[in-house]
C-alpha cells in the first residue's frame, strides 16, 4: 500500500508524463503536493523508487520513468497504451541537466596528460548535441583568442575524426592530450593554438589522433 502522499505524487508524475512527455521538476512536485520543502519530495521519490513504481533515468537530473501503477490507479487517457511495467517514454526538457564524465585537465598550451577520472559534471542539455560527451578542465591560455580560458570546462563530443579547422582533443604519442585547431600541412598534422604567443605543433599522422571535437564550453564564476 502506498501512503496518500506517495499515491498523489505517483499520480501527478504519471499524468504529467502522459500530458507532456516530460517529468515534472521537484519544485513542481512540491507545489502540486503542497509540501513545505523539496526534501519531502526527495523522500517520496526515493520511496516510490525503492518499491519499483518509478525509476530515475541515468545521467539526467530531472527525468523519471513510471514503471507501474498500483491497483485501482488508471493511467491518464492520453498516455500511450502499454503492457504492465513498460516504461513511459520521457523526453528531455529544454532545461534538463545531464551528467557527463569529467576526465581531468587538458592543456590549452603545451600538451599534458589527460587523466581519466570518475567525477561527473552537470551540464545543461541545451549545450550538448547528439552523441556521447565528456568534459575536460582547460589548463593554460593558448586558446584564449577562441574564447577558451584557463579553468573553463571543455565539453567534448567523443569521435575519432575531424574536419579541417575543428577544435579537437588531440592525443599525442598516445600519452598526452591537448586542445587545438586541427589542420594539415605538407603531409603533417598541424595543431594550431589561438594565441599569437604560441607556435603551431606539427606531428606525423601516426603520432597524433583525434579523441573528440569541442561541442561547447562551461564557465563557472
Amino acid at each position: 500500500m502506498l501512503t496518500r502522499k506517495q499515491h498523489e505524487l505517483l499520480s501527478f508524475i504519471s499524468d504529467r508524463l502522459a500530458e507532456t512527455g516530460v517529468s515534472p521538476s521537484f519544485e513542481e512536485m512540491k507545489e502540486a503536493l503542497d509540501l513545505k520543502s523539496k526534501s519531502g519530495v526527495h523522500r517520496l521519490v526515493s520511496a516510490l523508487e525503492e518499491r519499483n513504481f518509478i525509476r530515475r533515468l541515468p545521467n539526467r537530473a530531472r527525468a523519471l520513468e513510471v514503471m507501474r501503477l498500483p491497483e485501482g490507479m488508471k493511467a491518464a487517457p492520453s498516455a500511450p497504451a502499454a503492457p504492465a511495467r513498460t516504461p513511459v517514454p520521457v523526453l528531455s526538457a529544454a532545461n534538463d541537466v545531464l551528467e557527463i564524465p569529467l576526465h581531468g585537465r587538458i592543456a590549452a598550451g603545451m600538451p599534458i596528460e589527460a587523466i581519466e577520472g570518475q567525477n561527473m559534471l552537470s551540464v545543461p542539455a541545451a549545450l550538448l548535441g547528439p552523441g556521447e560527451h565528456y568534459a575536460l578542465e582547460v589548463s593554460g591560455d593558448s586558446m584564449v583568442e577562441a574564447g577558451i580560458l584557463d579553468g573553463d570546462y571543455a565539453l567534448v563530443r567523443r569521435q575519432e575524426d575531424a574536419r579541417e579547422g575543428d577544435i579537437v582533443v588531440a592525443l599525442v604519442h598516445e600519452a598526452e592530450a591537448t586542445l587545438k585547431y586541427w589542420r594539415h600541412e605538407a603531409g603533417m598534422v598541424r595543431l594550431d593554438p589561438a594565441n599569437r604567443a604560441y607556435d603551431p605543433q606539427r606531428y606525423t599522422p601516426d603520432e597524433v589522433r583525434v579523441q573528440g571535437r569541442l561541442a561547447g564550453l562551461l564557465r563557472r564564476y
